[in-house]
């Protein structure tokens, strides 16, 4: 284990499922599994890890082929991903745990708690859509964002842009953050992250499987509710549109979305996302 720049923050490599994670922990407590998206890695959660440790173990992994994490051939479909999730809550005996995904990291959390509800005592999703449910209409009704099509083609975006990773990655922070910008440390570790054509088409490997995760968010609202209590947060783009795909299926479901934010949540408004984030999470911990 090895500590990072962050105090109280400790990485560790984790075996799960066939595959390595990099896994950033802090904190104890009841567990808090953090999901992330693209263009992120566990850093993505720097700025709400310390405030969560002092009252939860926090568990931040890079998802598999992303960060520090190893970069198999295949296993990025989100019901793979959800079951590296659950395998860590298990290696790290950590469960049941809030879980909170953000924009890739959304689809897995929420298969975690459909499949596994025993391993979940709270769910959070954020900014992103689930699969193809009804619901996001107005948000895709000028097509899906462009990127969805060119990261989902075999071989193209990781020949495109292989040195040109920075500019590219800037591109995205800096939308993401309504021009904001994120800090210079945690940018830096975005570029190295995605940098080289084999980061880059490990990264992609969620979007060449985004039918399969579609398919398997459409099999499992087709025999069942999402019955954890659930909070989705929005910003721009996304909006309230994970709150309409999910309010048809879950029982306890609460939707928030955060004025003057954008889409990377925890890097741009944290202070905000701790307002709405620590009271849900924390509405089980007198009772438990």
């Amino acid at each position: 284990m090895t500590v990072t720049s962050l105090p109280g923050v400790r990485l560790r490599r984790v075996a799960v499922d066939g595959t390595v994670l990099n896994v950033a922990t802090a904190g104890a407590g009841p567990a808090v599994l953090l999901l992330h998206g693209f263009p992120h890695t566990w850093r993505l959660w720097t700025e709400v890890i310390g405030p969560l440790s002092r009252r939860y173990r926090v568990i931040a992994p890079d998802l598999r082929g992303f960060g520090d994490s190893d970069r198999p051939a295949d296993g990025y479909d989100a019901g793979t991903l959800a079951a590296d999730a659950a395998g860590l809550l298990e290696a790290l005996d950590a469960g049941p745990a809030a879980v909170v995904g953000i924009d890739l990291g959304t689809p897995p959390a929420f298969l975690l708690a459909m499949r596994r509800p025993g391993l979940v005592r709270r769910l959070v999703l954020m900014e992103s859509l689930l699969g193809d449910l009804p619901g996001a209409e107005e948000f895709l009704a000028a097509g899906p964002p462009w990127w969805f099509g060119f990261h989902a083609a075999p071989g193209l975006a990781e020949s495109v842009l292989a040195g040109h990773e920075e500019a590219y990655i800037d591109w995205f922070l800096q939308r993401g953050t309504l021009g904001r910008g994120v800090r210079p440390d945690v940018r830096a570790e975005f570029v190295r992250a995605y940098t080289g054509t084999e980061a880059l088409r490990a990264a992609f490997g969620p979007y060449r499987a985004l039918s399969a995760g579609a398919r398997q968010i459409r099999e499992a609202v087709s025999g069942a509710r999402l019955t954890v209590p659930a909070l989705t947060l929005g910003a721009h783009p996304v909006g309230r549109s994970l709150e309409r795909q999910l309010r048809p299926y879950a029982d306890r479901l609460t939707g928030h979305v955060i004025p003057d934010c954008g889409h990377i949540i925890p890097l741009d408004r944290p202070e905000a996302l701790l307002a709405v984030l620590e009271p849900f999470l924390a509405a089980d911990d007198d009772r438990g």
